[in-house]
């Protein structure tokens, strides 16, 4: 039984035992107060509402998502590390097991003559001479052994403590990563509940709204002149990338996800160029920061579209004014405007790469552009 259709059987019983309960004599002869109208929020209160607690959500995934990221970063380390310790152990023990043959043998060859005395009594003179250096020869062995052994001593301890500080660290990260997948659980569960709170006829309003809003931020934008007059070729790489996103069309928008089921929208634009073959970062925002911005009007598809001023929404430039995106929980993976969100600017994951000399865009579906972007579908969250 689902959480939703539990808590309805639940409210469902109170009810009928509300119903079934005798009243109070007090409640038997008062009339019942009639209820307080809801006023009813205008269209355009709720579409901003809707919008921020969705940008709240996509923040806080974001933000996990570059937890997760050093999440892998420093399990990697931690497991290098590791191997480091145990290589360095077994280093110290065969150094160890060197030392003590040394004392072994020192303890063994012990005499109470110095070499010098030896040397001066000794009845061939040379012969002791050449003693003397293979004697040299052990001592400075010896040296090396003793020195070994204490080298090998003083990597184990400060490998143990970077391991230790890695593993602190590790636990650190992940404490975080579980508060911060909670707080996008909680983001989303307040998206869920203003959506389950609306009429039907609200939501067709809200996407209608929504819709013409999209439309007049494109139309202002194509005749401002921001965006190429033409589409200019890609790169190779930008090509791929362009593809590996086509193909994902239809799949659902997971926030946290980048494949190969689900994405969010830094999980679809890494993903794309991953295949293409250059790695970028993992979040919008590193995204953003770490790669070569552009102008508008230079772009060419494969290009990163950010999105609001907390550069917290990513698309790819598909070209002719149109991205691929994973829109938002209840959305799946689509062809939309590129002024479907606030432009916050656009970045070029391979500024040095030379575009293609002839270049034929990638045949959509029919139902590439199907859907609308709001994804107001409670159920699917």
């Amino acid at each position: 039984m689902s959480g939703r259709f539990l808590r309805l059987a639940c409210t469902a019983a109170v009810a009928v035992q509300a119903v079934l309960a005798p009243a109070p004599a007090h409640a038997r002869t008062a009339p019942a107060a009639p209820a307080a109208p809801v006023p009813e929020r205008p269209v355009a209160e709720l579409l901003t509402d809707l919008q921020q607690r969705y940008r709240q959500a996509e923040q806080a995934t974001e933000t996990y998502n570059a937890t997760e990221e050093r999440l892998e970063r420093q399990r990697a380390t931690v497991d290098r590390l590791d191997d480091e310790l145990a290589r360095s152990r077994r280093s110290l023990y065969s150094s160890r097991a060197a030392a003590g043959r040394l004392a072994r043998q020192q303890y063994q060859s012990a005499t109470g003559l110095s070499p010098y005395l030896r040397l001066l009594l000794a009845r061939d003179p040379q012969h002791a001479l050449d003693e003397g250096h293979v004697i040299g020869q052990l001592s400075r062995e010896r040296a090396r052994t003793v020195g070994r052994l204490t080298d090998d001593e003083q990597r184990r301890s400060a490998l143990t403590r970077r391991a230790r500080t890695a593993l602190d660290t590790q636990l650190a990260l992940a404490a975080r990563q579980k508060k911060q997948r909670d707080e996008v659980r909680s983001r989303l569960s307040d998206v869920e509940r203003l959506l389950a709170a609306l009429t039907p006829s609200q939501l067709t309003a809200l996407a209608d709204l929504e819709r013409t809003g999209v439309a007049d931020a494109q139309r202002e934008l194509t005749t401002s002149g921001a965006l190429p007059a033409t589409t200019p070729p890609p790169s190779q790489e930008g090509d791929r990338a362009v593809r590996y996103a086509v193909d994902q069309l239809g799949k659902p928008y997971r926030w946290g996800t980048a494949g190969p089921l689900s994405y969010d929208c830094s999980g679809l634009t890494q993903q794309a160029w991953d295949h293409a073959g250059t790695s970028i970062p993992r979040t919008s925002q590193e995204q953003w920061a770490g790669l070569r911005h552009i102008p508008l009007a230079d772009l060419r598809p494969g290009d990163l579209v950010v999105y609001f001023p907390e550069a917290t929404h990513v698309a790819l430039y598909l070209g002719g004014g149109k991205v691929v995106q994973a829109p938002r929980p209840g959305a799946r993976i689509k062809v939309s405007p590129i002024a479907a969100n606030p432009i916050l600017g656009a970045v070029r994951p391979d500024p040095a790469a030379a575009p293609l000399p002839r270049y034929t865009p990638p045949r959509l579906p029919p139902t590439a552009t199907q859907g609308p972007d709001d994804g107001y579908r409670p159920t699917n969250l």
